[in-house]
């Protein structure tokens, strides 16, 4: 009877441990008979540009509305492979290369804060960038949610 449990308890480990680490948004939906290209690719791979942009390039800016990532998310894998940790200058951006260099302003009280991009977001419409909570808290944002921004490429990935 021990060894029976033993045997079920660590296949259900072994079963577990080989789980993929996928997150529900990095998923993009089913793709249609008619587009065949999407299908079961994940978001971040999708280059995510929005068709009236261009990718930013060096010295370029870009406004609109940033918002924070959630403690929730605290250690859990971001787009580039690495682990999520709330305290660090990171942001999620759509289309920027992983390894950039932003500085984010914001536009209500002239703060500014470097962040480095490693992760690929926001997914709610009209906002550019997600910040971590050392960031929006920095740039204090954190209270509020969110906030007006303008981001400035300052340093692309080599």
């Amino acid at each position: 009877m021990k060894r029976r449990c033993f045997v079920l308890c660590s296949l259900f480990l072994l079963i577990v441990s080989c789980y993929p680490n996928t997150r529900w948004w990095d998923i993009g939906p089913a793709a249609g008979p008619e587009d065949s290209e999407t299908t079961a690719r994940p978001a971040a791979d999708k280059g995510d540009l929005r068709a009236d942009q261009a990718p930013l390039r060096l010295r370029d800016t870009e406004t609109g509305i940033a918002s924070y990532m959630a403690d929730e998310i605290n250690g859990r894998m971001t787009a580039n492979g690495e682990l999520y940790d709330m305290r660090r200058l990171t942001a999620a951006h759509p289309n920027l290369p992983f390894g950039t260099i932003v500085a984010v302003k914001n536009l209500a009280n002239n703060k500014i804060v470097e962040v480095r991009i490693n992760d690929r977001g926001p997914y709610v419409p009209g906002r550019i960038i997600d910040l971590s909570f050392q960031a929006a808290r920095d740039l204090e944002l954190a209270e509020k949610g969110s906030g007006m921004v303008e981001i400035k490429v300052i340093q692309l990935p080599r």
